[in-house]
């Protein structure tokens, strides 16, 4: 009986220390392999990826890229994910990133751009995932993901600061090509 007590209490202690230290949890732990993960998801894009066309160029440098050139697309059966690494999966339902009832329909690594081959990048999905890949160029893929991460978790996925500006390309390039 008293080593259940313990185990409990220990159980307890963990969980407490767990939620008050989540954001060290997740800065230390989960983070830098999901950005290992990530370079390495835009090493293959780079490489296995479709460089844009002409039109396709233009709209990126108008968003203000500064290297469309180095742009590629993934056509891929189903967007990325660290799904092998069970801490990730967890994580990733916990955000929202993934999990029953999300469908991710592409996202960016660095200069490689990965969609499902049944998502039609028009002009304005081009235009946000476009954001998306300026956002980075701004800063980093890991500073992007790091920000993306505690933003999804703090607001949500629609209302996290990244993908509100990415959003604001969606209506200012409604217009399909």
């Amino acid at each position: 009986m008293k080593a259940l007590k313990l185990v409990s209490m220990l159980l307890v202690i963990g969980i407490v220390i767990t939620a008050l230290f989540y954001e060290k949890v997740i800065a230390s732990v989960l983070l830098p392999q999901y950005i290992e993960w990530a370079h390495e998801t835009d090493q293959k894009g780079l490489k296995a990826g479709i460089s844009l066309n002409e039109k396709e160029r233009l709209l990126a440098s108008e968003i203000g890229i500064k290297h469309p050139e180095k742009v590629r697309i993934v056509y891929v059966d189903q967007v990325p994910y660290p799904y092998e690494n069970l801490a990730l999966k967890i994580f990733g339902e916990a955000v929202g990133l993934i999990g029953e009832g999300i469908i991710n329909n592409a996202q960016v690594f660095g200069y490689s751009i990965y969609a499902r081959r049944d998502f039609v990048l028009n002009r304005p999905k081009l235009a946000h995932e476009l954001v998306h890949v300026l956002q980075i160029e701004r800063a980093s893929l890991d500073e992007v993901v790091t920000q993306h991460f505690f933003d999804m978790a703090q607001y949500g996925y629609d209302k996290a600061p990244l993908e509100v500006e990415a959003a604001e390309a969606n209506k200012a390039y409604s217009a399909d090509w």
